[in-house]
């Protein structure tokens, strides 16, 4: 009987995962959002059922995938049902929230390069070479138009500047692909989570946004990152460059990410509404001015425990 349940449940569970990936592929606008509930089938499975049931989940699930859509379809089909699987079974096992998110992180990070390492071998396609390829063109397209009007010594440095940033949105792909991954996790949960608690799965709750606190180390690894930049001083194009310079882009998001839950912390304890806090908060993402002072704040809070000055006393 058990089996038999079981059995009901996976197939139930896998036609709500062909109708979502139909959906996915064959309606671009709304597939946008769609994909983003792909995993909780995998979810609720992995949640309720041992290993050997959830390997069988998951290949039935790649078959499926390849027969109502194509086999472009299965590298989608793996990277949400793996991502999905691994955070129903760390749900099932009772793990810490944070552990359940930054291992369905890694999971999808996982997934990205894979997927990006077997384009460019399989099929030579290279889609963040390309993407970058079409924006320099269309750069140097500009570019020649606007000389035609005169400013030619302003055009170039313009051009100079974008062709930099563009430069260096290459070398910064290991950390597009881990803020991508964190991105997408964090959205996939945050959907998700809802629905499989109606399904009668329980699921820790996150902290409120203000209480979390990265981990003290974050501030020593960023003064070594700092040391090693400045001790090596590595020509760009090489691998302690690029390195480098992905670390140092990866612990700043996390320094401003404490930075700002210190805020909201300090909003909080002065009784300022969330509106108010969250008007503040993207007033100073804009403001690249600000976003410096936010990184000091994290760096503060992390190294000398700066919201334990502004805790209300009971």
């Amino acid at each position: 009987m058990k089996n038999v349940r079981k059995l009901t449940e996976g197939a139930i569970l896998l036609a709500a995962f062909a109708v979502l990936l139909l959906l996915t592929i064959y309606v671009p606008l709304l597939g946008m959002v769609v994909n983003l509930f792909l995993a909780v089938p995998f979810m609720l499975f992995a949640a309720k059922n041992d290993i050997k049931s959830i390997s069988v989940f998951i290949i039935a699930s790649l078959l499926l995938s390849f027969i109502v859509g194509t086999i472009m379809s299965l590298p989608l089909a793996l990277a949400y049902g793996t991502t999905g699987v691994v955070i129903g079974y760390f749900i099932q096992r009772k793990k810490n929230i944070g552990v359940i998110f930054l291992s369905g992180s890694l999971v999808f990070l996982t997934n990205l390069i894979i997927i990006y390492v077997a384009s460019i071998a399989f099929f030579k396609v290279d889609m963040i070479t390309e993407m970058v390829d079409m924006m320099r063109q269309s750069i140097n397209t500009s570019a020649d138009l606007l000389k035609n009007f005169g400013n030619t010594q302003d055009t170039e440095k313009v051009i100079k500047q974008f062709n930099n940033g563009l430069n260096l949105i290459k070398t910064l792909i290991p950390t597009l692909f881990v803020l991508s991954s964190i991105s997408i996790v964090f959205i996939i949960q945050l959907v998700s989570f809802p629905i499989i608690r109606r399904f009668g799965v329980k699921i820790e709750k996150w902290k409120s946004f203000k209480d979390i606190s990265l981990p003290k180390s974050l501030i020593y690894y960023f003064l070594l990152t700092l040391i090693a930049s400045m001790l090596l001083n590595p020509e760009e194009g090489t691998f302690w460059y690029m390195a480098i310079i992905n670390m140092t882009y990866i612990l700043q998001f996390l320094i401003i990410l404490q930075g700002y839950t210190f805020l909201f912390y300090f909003f909080d304890q002065k009784g300022v509404s969330k509106a108010v806090s969250i008007t503040i908060a993207i007033f100073t993402f804009i403001m690249p001015i600000f976003l410096y002072i936010v990184g000091i704040l994290g760096i503060i809070d992390l190294g000398f425990g700066l919201r334990k000055g502004f805790t209300k006393k009971e």
